[in-house]
This record gives C-alpha cells, structure tokens and sequence, in this order.
C-alpha cells in the first residue's frame, strides 16, 4: 500500500483510512485512492498554491529537497507519476506539474499541501485544462547560402584631388627637360638670381624647381 512521505507528509483523511483499510483487509480504501474529477482543482488554485509555497517559481531548486513551483519531494513526484514527465519536478513545466499534482491530490488530499489553505485548494474543484507536451524549442531560421557568403562592401576609395598645375607663365622662354636657372641664365648672359627675381611669381618659392613647359622672361 503507498504511503508517500516528505513535504507532502500530511497525508489526508483518505489516505489514513486507505492504510487502515489495508491493515483490515478491507477491500472499502480502493475508491478513495482513484482519481476522479471530483478531486481537481483549477489552475488559478495551483498558482495560489505555488504562489505560497514557492513565489510562484515553477523551477525553483533551492536544494532543499523539494523541487517545482508546487514543491514536490522526489517520491511525491514519483509517486504521482510526475517522472514521465521529467527526473524532478522542477524541470517539468507548469501544466506537467499540475497534472501530477491533480493525481497526488487524488491520493493526499490537499493536506499533502501545507499552503492548501492560502490556495484555497479543496478536492472538489474543477478539472484544469492542461496541455503536458514538452515544449518545442524554436530553432533560429537558417541563412540562406547568399546571406552567409556575402560580405561587406570594400569601402569605395575616392581619388585624390588632381595636384594644382603650375604657373606657366607668359615669357619668352620656354623652360625644357634639364633646365636649370644657371644654365638658362648662363645661356643668355644673365645671373640665375635674376632670372628668378624676374619669375618667382611663376617659379614659386623654390628657385631649383621649375618644370618643362614653363614659359620664363629673361
């Protein structure tokens, strides 16, 4: 005969008749032991209940040895057949919880539950609508091939600004490939120093720096 101990250790009047029973061998304990819709309780009550006995934490694990929002110990969960769910209760969900809890209430009683009156949980109350699947885990859509092969963009590299042309000059004569203000000068019985001072505005700053094309007075 099963006698489940542990926080649900207040067995009911149901289950203390039925171990009785047992001892007499009388056959009057098997009704009291079946689930039936007479011993439910809402949803809404199991949250009441789980809300006092745990903070509403349907998978708490504090390590004390009661497991879920509804705080089953390991042979309470057994016993009202919560293992098809999950190992412990609180690594199954809330409607897997609720529906071992809907069998051990048919077998305890709600004084398997010391928070049974703070829910307002009683054997009377109407079957809850479970849905005990596992929930599917939602796996993040696939790239598409174009989407993992593609790459940024190489960033367009803008052309630098084409460099400012030289001063050209308007003289009378033209600078060609290997002039140097000396020979220039010496060419025409001059000094460079003239010469410069007589180009610098298209010459520059640098009197070593002319280029063919430049047109010089001398």
């Amino acid at each position: 005969m099963l006698i489940i101990k542990g926080k649900h250790r207040r067995p009911s009047k149901a289950v203390r008749v039925a171990t009785l029973a047992g001892v007499a061998g009388a056959a009057v304990a098997v009704p009291l032991m079946g689930a039936t819709s007479a011993s439910a309780a809402s949803v809404a009550t199991w949250d009441k209940v789980a809300q006092c006995e745990s903070g509403g934490n349907w998978s708490i694990n504090t390590g004390n040895g009661y497991y879920g929002g509804l705080q089953f110990s390991n042979s309470s969960w057994a016993a009202a057949g919560g293992t098809k769910y999950a190992p412990r209760a609180d690594l199954a969900t809330k409607s897997q919880q609720i529906a071992a809890a809907e069998r051990l209430l048919a077998l305890q009683g709600p004084g398997a539950w010391s928070c049974a009156g703070a829910g307002g949980l009683t054997s009377g109350g109407p079957s809850p609508d479970l849905n005990t699947s596992a929930p599917v885990t939602k796996s993040a859509p696939a790239k598409s091939d174009a989407a993992v092969k593609r790459t940024p963009a190489a960033p367009k590299h803008e052309s630098a600004p084409a460099a400012p042309k030289k001063n050209q000059g308007h003289g009378n004569y033209t600078v060609k490939a290997g002039d140097t203000l000396a020979k220039i000068a010496k060419a025409h019985g001059t000094h460079w120093k003239a010469v410069y001072a007589a180009n610098k505005s298209v010459i520059g700053g640098n009197p070593n720096l002319i280029f063919p094309g430049q047109k010089l007075n001398v």
